[in-house]
């Protein structure tokens, strides 16, 4: 897993018990299943931007809040 994947993955799942969702409930907002939303968690998959936008509306919060951030010595 690379270090973008899994901080996506922690600030998913950060927000997602922020607003007190399941990851069933967050699974059924985003229309898949809810084993795909466990690995979406888990920083198992790379995802679509599309799905990273709808996984952001489901939580109501702007998708910057779930972008990785990059420090400018790490970028190769």
């Amino acid at each position: 897993m690379s270090e973008l994947t899994v901080s996506f993955s922690l600030k998913v799942r950060a927000q997602r018990k922020l607003k007190k969702l399941t990851q069933e409930k967050l699974a059924l907002l985003c229309n898949i299943d809810r084993s795909y939303m466990g690995r979406i968690e888990r920083g198992e998959v790379n995802i679509t931007l599309e799905k990273i936008y709808e996984i952001a509306q489901a939580l109501e919060i702007d998708i910057l809040d779930l972008m990785p951030t990059i420090s400018r010595h790490n970028k190769k």
